[in-house]
């Protein structure tokens, strides 16, 4: 991880707080001009004093915006003019102009991935500037660029992940519902796109954050990401460092952390248990060995052990009253009850 990264994540800019708290005097709620029509964020259009114009100073204009889904993106017009102009239009002071560069990246993202490839490395960090401006439209439109990113590029963009995590879990932190929901999307395409066995090292220092917040968001993308190693992978990558990782978020400051310990700690007491039932028999002369129980207790503090095989219990004895409820009822179907 960089250190300009972890500066980001260690400080949240008080900047950041006072134009969210102050940011309804500056928008307005989404524009609609007719009841089909979709208004492109990198057309939006600002309005002073009943005029209208291209671009206004923040604080005076009222801008009217409506940001369009992924699949509701057109083609560029031109490939080779829009990937010349990409950068300059990232880097540009015009909010206007930065907000259709931005839609520009996710129109070529989707559209033609291949001619973007070469400028990559000048374009995410560009996107990640825009995630840290304080203009709503300019950050939500960032946000949504980053999922097209990862969905487009998926392993190729992992060297320059670093900065572009820690916005993203700091805009899912945050108090403003539109934006914080724009990240979550986010990082769940990044759960989705980049390959668990690269994404798990780059989330796991988030696991230790001071902010709880993160360490929440970063939690539920780690027990999201495990499962997609599959059972031969997860057993590469190693249980006995899983489950350490998901026993020292059980005591976590907040629900969701703990809560993703718990689905984590479930994945991997079935993969363990699929995998020492598959053994053959002649690898152990004694099963309990070979228990989850023993395996929690060898690889961790006798409090860990005790709290992870708490959570993994309480699942499996609620699953067999389940079985029982459903077995007594097909029974009394049977005879008729």
């Amino acid at each position: 991880m960089s250190e300009t990264a972890l500066r980001d994540l260690n400080t949240l800019p008080s900047s950041d707080r006072k134009n969210e708290s102050s940011s309804k005097g500056s928008f307005a709620k989404p524009f609609v001009g007719s009841a089909n029509e979709n208004v492109d964020v990198s057309l939006v259009s600002t309005h002073v004093n009943g005029n209208q114009t291209g671009n206004a100073g923040p604080g005076i204009a009222n801008s009217e915006v409506e940001y369009i889904d992924s699949e509701n993106l057109i083609d560029v017009e031109d490939i080779d003019t829009s990937v010349k102009t990409l950068v300059a239009g990232l880097d540009s002071k015009d909010w206007v102009v930065v907000c259709e560069a931005l839609n520009n990246v996710r129109r070529l993202s989707i559209f033609h991935k291949e001619a973007m490839l070469d400028i990559l490395g000048d374009v995410i960090p560009l996107v990640v500037k825009s995630l840290k401006n304080p203009r709503s439209a300019v950050c939500k439109t960032a946000i949504m660029t980053a999922a097209d990113i990862f969905s487009a590029y998926n392993d190729h963009m992992i060297d320059l992940l670093d900065p572009l995590l820690v916005q993203l879990l700091l805009k899912s932190s945050q108090d403003k519902r539109f934006v914080c929901e724009a990240a979550e999307k986010a990082l769940v395409a990044m759960t989705t796109w980049v390959s668990p066995i690269l994404l798990l090292p780059k989330l796991q220092p988030y696991l230790k954050n001071r902010n709880p917040r993160i360490r929440a968001k970063a939690s539920m993308c780690f027990s999201r990401s495990v499962p997609r190693l599959g059972v031969e992978g997860i057993k590469e990558y190693g249980i006995d460092k899983l489950i350490q990782v998901a026993a020292s978020q059980l005591s976590d400051q907040l629900p969701e952390s703990r809560e993703a310990a718990r689905t984590l700690l479930l994945e991997l007491q079935s993969v363990y248990e699929k995998s020492h039932g598959s053994a053959p028999a002649t690898v152990s002369d004694s099963p309990e060995m070979d228990s989850w129980e023993n395996f929690c207790q060898s690889k961790l503090s006798p409090l860990s052990a005790q709290a992870v095989l708490r959570v993994t219990n309480i699942a499996r004895e609620g699953l067999v009253i389940e079985l029982q409820s459903l077995s007594e009822g097909n029974f009394s179907l049977r005879l008729g009850v």
